[in-house]
């Protein structure tokens, strides 16, 4: 959730969440001096420190950058648009060599990313492809398409769709409007959720709900925040749920699914008796807490230190002057060129592989989850 913070608080987020995520604490999400070793300097943008993601996100490929020696800023915008344009001009001012972009809006970089271009400088955009702009040169993410696929088949699995005999009561939830990622992982849920919907196997009870049959920013949630999320379940079950029971919930992430979860059990829903089917992703740790007390069913996970990895390795290519390499020439058009780009492979992650995927990879401590 983006929280406004005055600047003193902001740096003392910063030095918390460095210390948290291995970031150096002489860095602050509103401005950012250089650090790291010989090579160039690269910018790297995230959109906000008040997700756990974004947050490992940075942290990682800092770390990753200078372990290769690289110099590096590290910049968060707190969800405000203005502020992360700001915090590219900066890095543009500074030198950067490539710039490593999570966009908030990547409807609007275009001018800032072309001054960029104007300088020799490469663009990688990172998990969220920037739209409208010739001047983005790759992409990394992970296959946000198969995300949402992920999710709409573990309910179709789990909730026996293709056996059932008797109705379900069906909320979807969808992200934030302006993510484009938001679009996939809704795309990617509702190509296996829409036949049942359409069969009245999954029953769309509320009024929003029942919008995702037409533009999915309809029933997105702003900014991806838990307690939008929390409000608008609220709703729904107070309008529409009064004299019966939602059954099964499309979350298309943590933070989303935190609110709803909260939601839920506000209004009385216990677990083992008539919590829904509720998916998510991320790998949030208080979502894996709440995977493991019953509260959330799955999430989708994707290794962020992989992705790091792969954009630091990205990085190198272009400052060696070698060929960058990616495995998606054909999929991803921002409305003004087919993007080269780099997908991973997201991995569910249930109840019962808690402890072989993530804390045995590492991922999260145990004691984390305790």
């Amino acid at each position: 959730m983006a929280i406004r913070k005055s600047a003193a608080l902001i740096a003392g987020l910063a030095v918390v969440f460095g210390a948290m995520a291995g970031c150096s604490a002489d860095r602050t999400p509103a401005s950012a001096g250089s650090s790291g070793g010989d090579k160039p300097l690269i910018g790297i943008t995230m959109p906000t420190v008040s997700l756990e993601r974004w947050n490992n996100d940075g942290a990682g490929l800092k770390k990753q950058l200078e372990d290769m020696g690289y110099k590096t800023m590290l910049d968060y915008a707190d969800n405000k648009n203005e502020q992360q344009i700001q915090q590219l001009e900066n890095q543009i001012n500074s030198g950067a060599k490539v710039l490593v972009i999570a966009s908030i809006d990547g409807k609007t970089l275009g001018p800032t990313l072309q001054k960029a271009a104007d300088k020799g400088i490469k663009i990688i955009a990172y998990d969220r492809l920037i739209m409208g702009t010739p001047n983005v040169d790759y992409y990394a993410t992970f296959d946000n398409y198969k995300v949402g696929q992920l999710q709409g088949n573990y309910i179709k699995d789990n909730a026996k769709l293709d056996g059932a005999t008797t109705p379900l009561n069906f909320e979807p939830f969808a992200g934030s409007p302006d993510d484009n990622n938001a679009s996939l992982f809704f795309k990617g849920a509702w190509d296996v959720l829409k036949p049942y919907v359409d069969s009245g196997k999954l029953v769309i009870n509320s009024e929003t709900g029942k919008k995702a049959a037409g533009n999915w920013q309809d029933i997105g949630i702003l900014e991806w925040k838990s307690a939008t999320a929390q409000s608008e379940m609220e709703n729904r079950l107070n309008s529409f749920y009064t004299d019966k029971k939602v059954q099964v919930v499309l979350s298309p992430n943590d933070s989303l699914a935190l609110g709803i979860a909260q939601a839920l059990e506000t209004k009385g829903y216990v677990v083992g008796k008539d919590w829904p089917i509720l998916t998510g992703q991320d790998g949030d740790v208080a979502n894996v807490k709440n995977i493991l007390a019953g509260k959330q069913s799955m999430t989708v996970w994707k290794d962020t230190r992989e992705l790091a990895k792969k954009v630091a390795a990205m990085v190198d290519e272009i400052v060696s002057g070698k060929t960058v390499t990616t495995n998606d020439t054909k999929t991803y058009n921002n409305g003004n060129k087919v993007v080269p780009s780099y997908l991973l492979d997201p991995q569910v992650v249930t109840k019962d592989d808690v402890q072989s995927k993530l804390v045995d990879s590492g991922f999260i401590t145990a004691d984390k989850l305790k």
